[in-house]
């Protein structure tokens, strides 16, 4: 059998593809269609040939990944050529059902349509995505791999709201968790680079992206995380606001009569960075924050407050911490939100080493040699471990 698989991410109005070699992790060609239904749609693809674009309209995510499958066969590499193994699906929100990979068949597609109301942005655009593709591709294993799977381990007191026990029982009202394949891959690259088995090692994981999360994972299991029900709970993100009093909303329910949908548009949409200072880009931040903005430097102050809180709560969750892991667009690159988030927490046995962190070596160690707490950057790569997954599921 082949190591090749399809890795398909489909969003309400957008469908990003990605041909990945398994075992290694190689990308072989990528793409991305945007404004699907909409007008002046675009594609761009990268594969052999570079990179190509198109600007049709594409009116639905069949046609998208049509074009797609279209443009492998024009610019590669060839999909016939290669025999895929399987094609490997993003599906944010899995509930309480689903902890691992599942191969997809009708009765899987109509489980995933009854967690729809816990991810009402998401679960749709995935199915659609599903569905045209087992009609592109009929013969081919389809994998399921949620967002949701790697915080099942979390322990009922991590998962459980303290609400009405029915809303639990009767309406699944409990914390979820996402960002679950980034840290599947993460907390595995993170154990090799410390060279050590990951059953023996405590991390505290910073997923820092345009969405943020955390996670305490123990011994490669997800033990607590900040994004609840939803991915809006937890850290200030770049249109999210993160953790907020609940009772938020019934005063601007009962002040500006605004309703329930209004008010959750603007904490999802219009709130974060967004809401703090205009700007939800961090290179943007930056920028304005370098011209003396005050608004802007506010919005940082709180971002890294809000990540340093959770990492003393994770400390204290974990009660030993064996490094300390950033990643994602921000996580990756923003060595000022490393260093101001970590600041004040030597006491805990975390140094930061300016010259590394400011230009992080390929093994991404970016605190001193002799610090308790290592600080490691690491970029995930979520279509690798959705890749990866659906191999290991279709292996058996």
């Amino acid at each position: 059998m082949n190591d090749y698989v399809l890795v398909i991410n489909a969003g309400s109005s957008s469908l990003k593809y990605s041909l990945i070699h398994a075992e290694s992790g190689e990308a072989v060609a990528d793409g991305l269609i945007e404004r699907i239904g909409e007008s002046g749609g675009h594609q761009t693809h990268r594969g052999p040939d570079g990179e190509t674009e198109n600007s049709d309209a594409i009116a639905s995510h069949e046609d998208a990944l049509r074009a797609a499958i279209d443009a492998f066969e024009t610019h590669g590499p060839s999909l016939d050529d290669l025999e895929l193994a399987a094609v490997g699906h993003r599906v944010v929100h899995g509930g309480s059902k689903f902890a691992k990979p599942v191969l997809i068949d009708d009765a899987l597609v109509a489980e995933v349509t009854e967690l729809v109301p816990l991810a009402p942005l998401h679960n749709p655009a995935n199915l659609e995505g599903i569905k045209v593709a087992r009609r592109l591709f009929p013969d081919l294993p389809q994998v399921a791999v949620f967002d949701t799977a790697f915080h099942q381990t979390l322990p009922p007191h991590a998962y459980t709201y303290a609400v009405p026990s029915e809303w639990l029982e009767e309406h699944g009202i409990r914390r979820y968790g996402f960002h679950g394949t980034s840290y599947s891959f993460v907390a595995g690259q993170a154990a090799q680079r410390l060279g050590r088995d990951l059953a023996e090692v405590n991390l505290i994981v910073l997923h820092l992206g345009n969405g943020c999360s955390a996670a305490a994972v123990q011994g490669g299991r997800s033990v607590e995380t900040s994004m609840g029900m939803t991915p809006l709970e937890g850290l200030v993100m770049g249109t999210r606001s993160g953790d907020l009093d609940p009772a938020v909303h019934g005063h601007l329910a009962r002040e500006l009569g605004w309703s329930i949908d209004e008010i959750d548009k603007a904490l999802n949409s219009k709130s974060g960075l967004k809401g703090l200072a205009g700007e939800n880009d961090f290179r943007e931040l930056s920028r304005l924050r370098g011209s003396g903005d005050a608004k802007a430097q506010l919005a940082f102050e709180v971002y890294c407050h809000r990540i340093k809180k959770y990492v003393g709560a994770y400390y204290a969750v974990l009660g030993t911490v064996d490094a300390i892991v950033f990643t994602a667009g921000v996580g990756q690159h923003s060595a000022e939100v490393r260093a101001t988030s970590l600041q004040g927490l030597e006491r805990l046995g975390i140094h930061l080493d300016p010259v590394r962190n400011a230009d992080p070596a390929d093994d991404g160690l970016v605190s001193t040699d002799d610090a308790d707490v290592a600080v490691l950057v690491i970029p995930t790569n979520e279509e690798w471990e959705i890749a990866r997954q659906a191999l290991d599921l279709v292996r058996g």
